[in-house]
């Protein structure tokens, strides 16, 4: 029988434990942590990710700022705002909510954000610090993915893992930070051959492929712990993962569920950061 890692009920506990700690800085007569949320454009999902960052931050006591810019806005009427918030020594964190509208080089923009600032932890500087092992703020998936193993003492060390996807918001980090606690990491992506033989053979696997209930049951090796990032809506209209759920989870020692598994941790790892950044930001 498998255990549900329930992403939910965790970024309920570490948002209570962020709201603790914001008001004992508001009884020490210091100012909340504040987040700057930049949304360019009319993306749907884009609509509800910000929303619901919005929402985490009036639960932990973090102010939120948000700027809302039309679809049609320039890439120099984002570097203005970006520059201000920079300099703004009363803002701690800054996200540019992804994706950009084609007219905005997303890159370029990301490497405008100040380190200290970085929330999203996609900065250069913050990356080559991550990934030399050095304090930064780190990418919000991956380390709620962290989050979750921790919670639940899956262990990690000696284990065998693969990552499905490449990404630099997903699959690279993770699988930097599974190697750092000792586990053997293979990154597969869509050249990968013989990617069900990987995935068999492995302890952990951790899929952010977009692909909705790609993995099926016979991939799965008996008492996996299974991660699935992936949002996805399948043939009926209905979100599910990367992962065939249904199937698949009486294989594994722990899964988790999509909704309420890896998403809700994303979010409450974004207010961890902004937090951190107040506290850190003249370390970077």
């Amino acid at each position: 029988m498998y255990i549900l890692l329930d992403g939910k009920e965790l970024s309920k506990k570490i948002k209570l434990e962020i709201a603790k700690d914001v008001a004992i800085l508001i009884d020490d007569g210091k100012r909340s942590p504040s987040l700057a949320v930049i949304l360019v454009g009319e993306d749907k999902a884009s609509q509800t990710y910000v929303r619901n960052k919005i929402r985490a931050t009036k639960k932990t006591g973090i102010i939120s700022h948000e700027y809302k810019l039309s679809e049609s806005s320039t890439e120099k009427e984002l570097i203005t705002i970006i520059n201000f918030l920079n300099n703004d020594e009363e803002i701690d964190g800054i996200l540019v909510q992804l994706p950009l509208p084609k007219q905005i080089n997303e890159q370029k923009i990301i490497n405008l954000i100040a380190p200290e600032k970085d929330v999203d932890g996609f900065t250069p500087k913050n990356s080559g610090r991550f990934y030399t092992g050095l304090n930064s703020l780190k990418p919000c998936t991956p380390s709620g993915i962290m989050e979750l193993l921790k919670e639940y003492k899956i262990e990690i060390e000696g284990k065998s893992a693969v990552v499905l996807g490449r990404s630099n918001i997903v699959g690279k980090p993770i699988a930097n930070m599974l190697l750092e606690k000792n586990a053997t990491v293979t990154v597969c992506h869509s050249k990968t051959k013989n990617l069900k033989e990987i995935v068999k053979n492995s302890d952990i696997v951790v899929s952010a492929i977009g692909k909705a209930e790609f993995i099926k049951e016979d991939w799965i090796k008996e008492g996996a712990v299974v991660i699935d990032v992936g949002i996805n809506y399948n043939e009926a209209g209905q979100l599910v993962g990367d992962v065939d759920f249904k199937n698949v989870a009486d294989k594994c020692s722990f899964i988790t569920p999509v909704p309420r598994g890896v998403g809700p941790m994303t979010i409450a790892m974004l207010m961890k950061n902004c937090l951190l950044a107040y506290n850190m930001k003249k370390e970077l």
